[in-house]
């Protein structure tokens, strides 16, 4: 997914996230009732959107004259469809196909790195009222989970983690509760002293040796704006992980404003390793401002591409300025 500024991306990961989320539900051994799954989806979607006075209805878009209407498809004939409107109290469930056999959990990286601020946090935000949403609060608890059985460890996710910890010239260490240092070699650093490119980059291997990430068996990995704060090299690192997993079978889904990190997928992506992606614009009509999405499995054929146009105009700047110069 690409799109610029101000056109929504994180609602929607939030979202596809917040619909994937029902194995909350479905993993405990009580019968379930439709009110309960009704109740849950509508806690889960203020908790990620944290809406004016904690109200569902906030979340519907001002001016609109239908329903607000969210429908997930997932592989195996799964099917969830809710809807509400401004004065909603809770979703109305239109469609539950299936939806309870759907029980893999998704991850969900935030755009904001917080590695940084990680210690302590998980237990005050389940006792205090936090200005954090939840998808902070879930992350946390997976990055805080034990190691993983290393028979358990997939080679793709042992490849990874050590490429992670070469490029990085150390490796996070998670002592639980949230405390996080950086080791390199016998020496531990605060994990405050290390580049937020890196912290972002040691999220990553710690969700795979958690087993939080196994490629074919983990829900959607959902990760937004993985580019920020990112250098050139880490970021070709970023985007070859990225497809590695994908072809094992993780399903990824980003979204992205950044021309260099959506032009590394076009350029690493292997057609003989049968790698798909899926690229989605959004935008906006100029005629009633309403949000639009093009998609396409061709890079060259991404339209609108705001991103793409900016950095041309970017160079074709450059080019006057440099023929200006010759031409004194």
């Amino acid at each position: 997914m690409r799109c610029s500024r101000e056109k929504g991306k994180t609602h929607l990961l939030k979202v596809a996230y917040a619909l994937s989320s029902g194995y909350k539900l479905f993993k405990q051994p009580s019968e379930m009732e439709e009110s309960d799954l009704r109740d849950f989806l509508t806690e889960r979607l203020i908790r990620l959107f944290l809406p004016l006075n904690n109200k569902l209805g906030k979340l519907y878009h001002t001016g609109a004259e239908e329903r607000a209407e969210c429908t997930i498809n997932f592989s195996l004939e799964q099917t969830l469809k809710i809807s509400f409107s401004k004065s909603s109290q809770s979703v109305h469930i239109i469609e539950n196909k299936n939806y309870e056999q759907y029980q893999q959990t998704p991850v969900f990286i935030p755009a904001q790195e917080s590695l940084s601020f990680m210690e302590g946090m998980l237990s005050l935000y389940d006792r205090y009222q936090m200005t954090f949403d939840e998808t902070y609060r879930d992350l946390w608890s997976l990055l805080d989970l034990p190691v993983i059985r290393s028979e358990n460890l997939q080679e793709k996710s042992k490849w990874a983690m050590e490429e992670i910890k070469n490029i990085c010239g150390g490796k996070f260490i998670f002592y639980g509760g949230g405390r996080v240092n950086f080791k390199v070699k016998n020496i531990e650093y605060s994990v405050n002293a290390i580049a937020e490119g890196f912290r972002k980059m040691g999220v990553l291997s710690r969700l795979l040796e958690t087993g939080a990430i196994q490629p074919g068996m983990s829900g959607t990995l959902f990760w937004d704006e993985p580019e920020g704060n990112i250098n050139p090299k880490l970021m070709r690192l970023l985007v070859e992980i990225l497809l590695e997993l994908s072809r094992n079978g993780q399903q990824v889904i980003v979204a992205t404003h950044d021309y260099v990190f959506l032009k590394w997928f076009d350029l690493l992506i292997d057609e003989k390793k049968d790698d798909k992606i899926t690229y989605h614009s959004l935008y906006r009509e100029q005629e009633n401002n309403q949000l639009r999405v093009n998609s396409t499995h061709e890079y060259l054929e991404i339209y609108p591409n705001p991103i793409d146009e900016a950095f041309e105009a970017l160079i074709n700047n450059e080019i006057d300025k440099t023929m200006g110069v010759l031409g004194k």
